[in-house]
């Protein structure tokens, strides 16, 4: 059986009698707009060859994102408001997601969905403790009951509607801060794998700062906690993460991590701890070199330890695997060109239940990561910006993998994506995404699967 992508997961179920067209729901429901935090806002793909839904660990990032408005006009005397006031903010966020999905089998899984959300953070109360929140939503606008699978919606093709953060933020200093509640992290393996309509949001306690980083000082970013609970991107409720895991008992997970950045070097580990569940461990590198003109070249490399803890709860005996890899990208001005290299231990597949997959084959579909898989990633993109189009980008990928043993199949994965952000004009605070992917399966008949998407989003403009 084909491993599918961590965020890709779907959700199977009998094919119903007929179809039915469900409406998008009142115009009330149209006010719960999405909020996404401006790091995972949608950018030009030429620059960067990290896969939408994963987060590489230069990247990581367990603090609360700021939103970009004022909640209220600034006073002429600022003193006469009390900074919880004066400087809360909100951001928000409509969008509608199309999906068709035809499997190996031939069936199919299809939605469209509107929605989004909005989220609030206050300023901070004596300078100490500030709150914040996000509401989401996704409605059926297009929904066949045969057809369900996509995580637009609920299973049954069902629009939902869900407070999926709430927290408070404490500054212990200028450069460390305290959460509790519900919130949305960005780590590796804890992330909010933000590719369908809403994304996976974290309970829990966590601790977070940096210390250095100015005046080209050396940087040091760390964090840590431990999450109870997630609500997964089409859910409306919290689950214990060993359930999401796949365990039948309540546990949750300890991580602690931190990322050293230096000049063009960067390097960071972390750790994920789920007693008698499972414990990963991720570490990963970086350098830049600057070549002649505007050439740069990027090297990565990547390894990823798992293994069962304690009672082996999570499968019933013990497992242990690993996976390596490597990743270089060559920036020629406008243009991205990427390879890399995965390899998978023989232990068994490896896992990724609380967020995207961070493997650099992992792409639309597939993550190339069962027990025994290698797989080589050709990718390039462009940015036509400097060609008057301004905002528009485009990239090809193919992965192939091998060494999959019976009764499994190697796969080949081809994905094409064009991505639009208008800068300026009435289209301001829109972007357009248009996905395509299709997996090659080799043997058991050779079927594929296709896999499209269209995205827009509308981000509320900054004044």
């Amino acid at each position: 059986m084909n491993s599918m992508n961590s965020g890709d997961a779907c959700i199977s179920r009998p094919p119903g009698a007929g179809m039915k067209l469900k409406r998008f729901l009142p115009i009330a429901s149209l006010m719960m707009l999405v909020f996404i935090p401006d790091s995972v806002r949608a950018q030009g793909e030429s620059a960067t060859s990290t896969e939408q839904g994963a987060t590489p660990m230069h990247q990581s990032s367990m603090a609360s994102p700021q939103p970009g408005q004022a909640l209220v006009a600034a006073p002429d005397k600022p003193e006469d408001m009390s900074p919880f006031i004066h400087d809360a903010r909100f951001s928000a966020q409509l969008r509608s997601f199309f999906f068709n999905r035809e499997k190996f089998d031939g069936s199919h899984s299809e939605a469209w969905a509107l929605g989004g959300s909005i989220g609030f953070k206050s300023g901070y109360l004596a300078n100490r403790l500030a709150i914040g929140a996000v509401a989401y939503t996704s409605q059926p606008l297009y929904a066949p009951e045969d057809r369900d699978g996509t995580l637009l919606l609920q299973p049954g093709q069902d629009g939902y509607t869900v407070v999926g953060q709430v927290y408070g933020e404490i500054r212990l200093t200028d450069q460390i801060f305290g959460a509790f509640g519900r919130k949305a992290y960005n780590t590796p393996f804890i992330n909010m794998n933000d590719v369908r309509m809403t994304p996976n949001t974290f309970e829990g306690v966590s601790l977070y700062g940096k210390a250095g980083g100015t005046d080209g000082a050396p940087e040091w970013r760390f964090g840590g906690g431990y999450i109870t609970k997630i609500k997964e991107q089409n859910s409306d409720e919290f689950v214990w993460m060993s359930q999401v895991a796949g365990a039948t008992v309540d546990r949750g997970v300890t991580v602690a991590g931190a990322n050293f950045d230096h000049g063009n070097f960067s390097i960071g580990a972390i750790d994920y701890y789920s007693a008698d569940i499972i414990n990963i461990f991720y570490t990963e590198a970086r350098h830049m070199l600057s070549l002649a003109g505007a050439r740069q070249l990027n090297l990565a490399a990547q390894f990823t330890d798992q293994r069962s803890t304690g009672d082996d709860l999570l499968t019933g005996q013990g497992f242990s695997t690993h996976q390596w890899g490597i990743k270089a990208d060559l920036v020629l001005d406008a243009a991205l060109l990427t390879l890399s290299y995965t390899d998978t231990a023989d232990g068994a597949d490896m896992r990724s239940p609380w967020g995207g997959y961070p493997g650099y084959t992992s792409v639309q579909v597939e993550d190339f990561n069962r027990a025994g898989e290698s797989a080589v990633l050709l990718r390039a993109s462009y940015d036509f910006s400097q060609l008057g189009a301004e905002g528009l980008s485009v990239y090809a990928l193919w992965v192939n993998g091998s060494g999959v043993k019976a009764p499994a199949y190697n796969d080949d994965e081809v994905d094409l994506n064009l991505q639009w952000t208008p800068k300026g004009g009435a289209l301001r605070g829109m972007s357009f995404r248009l996905r395509y992917a299709q997996v090659m399966q080799q043997g058991g008949g050779d079927p594929n699967i296709n896999d499209f998407r269209f995205i827009v989003n509308y981000d509320f403009p900054r004044p």
